[in-house]
């Protein structure tokens, strides 16, 4: 055997590996564990919208929420290790590439590496966080996060220029994570054939009211940036739990922020049915 061919099968033994049952148990571990931080979000988002508490809507406020529960320890040490899951099931995807037919492609490669870098972070932020008391918020506070980063990124050479297209990123993120919400797209990564016409319609509930709320929030979140780039005030900037509480401010009052709430529980739910459903 040649040395091209020995590096073919060496790569395709590598490739079978990477999409073998424990590639496959990492990304559906992922799949709950991001269930989990969605679920508990929304949540906190429906108790801030009925003045209920105090807590931050976002993921340290997941955390912080995880942590107050019976065995709150053992409770994030799974968390986090799900999430460790999906950075690793990223990874490969980035490497080998996912399934589909345009999944080997460079996007689709590149989507898959930008998720295993954030995955990997939001991993060890709650890692640490699990190890001690000293180990950080669980990520911290998102709000003070995107006004720290959109505040040195004003200070840049076109810094204004490089937040405002960024939060014009995230907005067209935002539409387009509704978009394919609304059409459904998520089917195709779906075990269809395996689903019970119960599960197939808690799925669309789940998929589509999930998927729009989701998407609805990154737009939001988008606007601001661009609002903060447009005035050069990074204070301007919002994270996820500001974002949140911004619907309340709307004609519509709390019961805008309940209903995206209750989206976002919504997707928790949904990601829970594709750690289930979902092709791997």
């Amino acid at each position: 055997m040649n040395a091209s061919a020995m590096s073919h099968t060496t790569r395709m033994q590598a490739e079978r590996a990477a999409r073998g049952s424990v590639t496959e148990g990492a990304a559906r571990a992922g799949l709950t564990a991001r269930g989990v931080i969605y679920l508990l979000v929304g949540v906190i988002a429906l108790q801030i919208a009925f003045g209920d508490t105090d807590q931050q809507a976002d993921r340290g406020g997941a955390v912080g929420e995880l942590a107050r529960q019976p065995f709150g320890a053992v409770l994030l040490w799974a968390l986090g290790m799900g999430l460790v899951g999906m950075a690793l099931w990223r990874l490969s995807e980035a490497v080998f590439g996912s399934v589909g037919k345009d999944g080997r492609s460079a996007r689709k490669r590149l989507i898959a590496a930008a998720r295993c870098v954030f995955y990997a972070f939001v991993a060890y932020s709650v890692l640490r966080f699990a190890a001690g008391p000293h180990g950080g918020s669980g990520g911290g506070s998102s709000d003070e996060q995107s006004r720290d980063i959109t505040a040195r990124v004003l200070q840049l050479p076109a810094g204004q220029w490089l937040v405002g297209i960024a939060g014009a990123g995230v907005i067209v993120a935002g539409v387009w994570v509704g978009a394919r919400a609304v059409r459904r797209d998520y089917r195709r990564q779906l075990k269809l054939t395996q689903m019970a016409p119960w599960a197939r319609r808690l799925v669309d509930v789940t998929g589509v009211g999930g998927g729009a709320a989701r998407g609805l929030v990154f737009a939001a979140a988008g606007v601001f940036a661009v609002r903060a780039a447009v005035d050069y005030k990074p204070d301007r900037a919002k994270g996820l739990d500001d974002t949140l509480r911004s619907f309340a401010d709307t004609p519509l009052g709390p019961w805008l922020l309940a209903c995206v709430a209750t989206g976002l529980v919504l997707f928790g739910l949904f990601s829970f049915a594709l750690a289930r459903w979902r092709r791997v």
